[in-house]
């Protein structure tokens, strides 16, 4: 069986999880304390969450490789469907989730007292169970250190708070239609779009008090769609290969990564091929947001741009029109970051690993 490392409040462990439920792999999770993160980081040479022991000895991180991996190894009840656009599109849904959605997931979580006071709580009671001290000292430097990183260290300000909410509340505006007309978010069976998509709307905004307060609310068919798909644990959906269109309620969505995803994702680009130390990039004319250039996300743009090279004409021009913005066009300069491959570890950072 796989053994899933990581945490049941994790973002990319959910979407690890998603995965394989709907996949049909069994798995079991293992709960990471400290001494396993640290001891996990010197077998696969990045300390990084989850990461996935397969029975034949082998160790695999990253859900992006994981996945890539096991649709070759399990093509059955495959994710990826065999329409060349059906699947870029599919893979563009994902990274969205991915890097986009990162940001007011965290914001969500950290930014609200409820939400921190429970979560800083159980990250002392899980994740430091094996450090010693009281529970009180631990939950402090746990709220400290996630603020630090996942608020101030994502550039959240009062300037732009309201449009990194608004990117979570346009999600569910941009789901919710298409939910409630069918089970997935493409067709009739899950592809990479809902995995992709599942990892920050499971376990951060389904599960934390506030998020998960606003998605019942305003966007009951998302809410069945996350708990459908949890449910899928050991009975796979329709195998996503006869996918062939792109349905036109998607428009929505789409028009979200257009005018705000790709953007940003293209600024932090740009800053990492310059060298810059920092991505300086408007949400809105009037929210500047300032953070760290992430290398890792330039490389999700890089595979992004590679796969859209790799259509044939007509399948490129098709992506076009349902996008509306051609990935080969003047605002997508040539990527200068190689695009995320299978091998050659790196972690979040982009900091390469041995």
């Amino acid at each position: 069986m796989l053994i899933v490392h990581g945490l049941d409040l994790s973002y990319f462990t959910g979407k690890l999880e998603g995965y394989l439920r709907a996949k049909g792999l069994p798995y079991r999770l293992q709960e990471m304390d400290t001494r396993a993160f640290r001891r996990l980081g010197r077998i696969t040479g990045v300390r990084q969450m989850p990461q996935l022991e397969l029975p034949d000895g082998r160790w695999m991180t990253d859900t992006v490789r994981i996945m890539d991996t096991l649709e070759v190894e399990h093509p059955e009840h495959t994710l990826t469907p065999a329409d060349p656009v059906c699947a870029f599109i599919a893979g563009l849904i994902e990274t969205f989730g991915d890097e986009h959605l990162w940001r007011p997931a965290l914001y969500y979580r950290w930014a609200f007292a409820d939400d921190a006071r429970l979560m800083s709580g159980r990250l002392a009671q899980g994740m430091l169970r094996d450090v010693p001290g009281p529970l009180a000292l631990k939950r402090r430097f746990i709220l400290m250190r996630q603020r630090a990183h996942y608020l101030r260290g994502e550039g959240v300000t009062a300037t732009n708070r309201l449009e990194i909410e608004a990117d979570y509340l346009d999600l569910l505006d941009a789901l919710e239609p298409v939910l409630r007309r069918r089970d997935w978010v493409l067709g009739p069976g899950p592809t990479r779009a809902d995995i992709g998509l599942f990892g920050p709307l499971f376990r951060h905004f389904h599960c934390d008090p506030t998020p998960g307060r606003i998605l019942r609310a305003r966007a009951p068919a998302v809410a069945a769609w996350v708990t459908r798909l949890w449910a899928l644990e050991g009975v796979p959906a329709a195998d996503a290969r006869s996918l062939d269109q792109i349905p036109d309620d998607l428009a929505p969505l789409l028009a979200l990564i257009r005018t705000r995803f790709l953007p940003e994702l293209v600024a932090n680009a740009m800053a990492v091929a310059t060298g810059q130390g920092d991505v300086v990039h408007h949400l809105s004319p009037t929210a500047p947001i300032r953070y760290r250039s992430n290398p890792y996300r330039a490389a999700r743009l890089a595979r992004l741009q590679h796969d859209h090279a790799a259509l044939e004409a007509p399948a490129r021009a098709r992506v076009t029109a349902i996008l509306g913005v051609d990935l080969s066009g003047p605002l997508f300069p040539p990527a200068a970051t190689p695009p995320l491959q299978p091998g050659g570890l790196r972690d979040r950072r982009g900091r390469p690993t041995r």
